[in-house]
């Protein structure tokens, strides 16, 4: 077994760091959205947030989900969008019985520095990793919905991630479209593009993935493309070997729907 997981992690690094990144089609703003996290089955686990501004010539987008049981998923995401899209720092935090242990991550571009802290729910006992780390210009941790709003219409691309399990791990992953869809928004109908962000391991490694139980699932977004690109919803595990959680955009509404709305007289 420590034979295949050496083997793995080496594998898991082949990869060229000679990428480029996405251009932009469409610049990021300002922006605070409404969304809720639930399961395939529709129920509704936690509400959440998408927070975005910009400054100082960078763009910070932070999502945070607040679960029912008191869980966090806190994830922040600061880029440049000079051009291309490049990732600058990103951080990560997740606490809380919803996820196997509580977790906080930490990586930034100019210094290549990782910060990777875990501490296990059963018996508390804290993991802390540090090191530094070579990131191509298309690493997109946190960005993967950007960049798919910002392909062209029909063409996919591949990008790379750092996966943590918890030791960093440079992966390609191909964000594929896979056919469109049609929804409704209020009485108006719409066509979202369905994309597949799919984990490119190659034969060898997907061989080993499975003999430990680590094979990843592949992911699911769906853009509307038209005009200016929306998302429209998101399917996959937020974590390592975690359930497929369903985001999905929401809007406000009154805690008292049979309470006339405040009047404006």
């Amino acid at each position: 077994m420590a034979g295949l997981l050496v083997l793995m992690t080496a594998l898991l690094w082949h990869c060229s760091l000679a990428a480029a990144p996405v251009p932009v089609r469409f610049a990021e703003g300002s922006l605070h959205g409404f969304l809720v996290l639930s399961t395939q089955k529709e129920d509704l686990i936690a509400s959440g947030d998408l927070l975005q501004v910009g400054r100082d010539g960078e763009v910070e987008s932070r999502l945070v989900f607040r679960f029912k049981d008191g869980s966090v998923f806190d994830e922040t995401v600061v880029f440049t969008q000079r051009n291309v899209f490049t990732l600058q720092r990103y951080r990560l935090v997740q606490r809380g019985p919803a996820f196997p242990e509580d977790t906080e991550i930490t990586l930034e571009r100019a210094s290549g520095k990782y910060h990777v802290k875990t501490k296990a729910h059963k018996d508390g006992r804290e993991k802390v990793l540090d090191g530094t780390l070579d990131l191509p210009l298309d690493a997109y941790n946190g960005m993967v919905l950007t960049v798919v709003k910002n392909l062209s219409g029909g063409a996919g691309e591949t990008v790379h991630m750092v996966a943590f399990t918890p030791a960093p791990k440079l992966i390609k992953l191909e964000l594929a479209p896979a056919g469109e869809q049609k929804i409704l928004v209020g009485g108006s109908e719409k066509t979202a593009t369905h994309y597949v962000l799919k984990p490119i391991l190659g034969i060898w490694l997907k061989l080993f993935a499975s003999l430990l139980g680590r094979m990843p699932p592949d992911n699911h977004a769906w853009i509307v493309t038209a005009d200016v690109p929306a998302f429209v919803m998101f399917e996959g595990p937020l974590y390592m070997k975690g359930p497929v959680w369903r985001i999905e955009l929401t809007s406000p509404r009154w805690p008292d729907r049979n309470r006339s709305r405040p009047s404006t007289q």
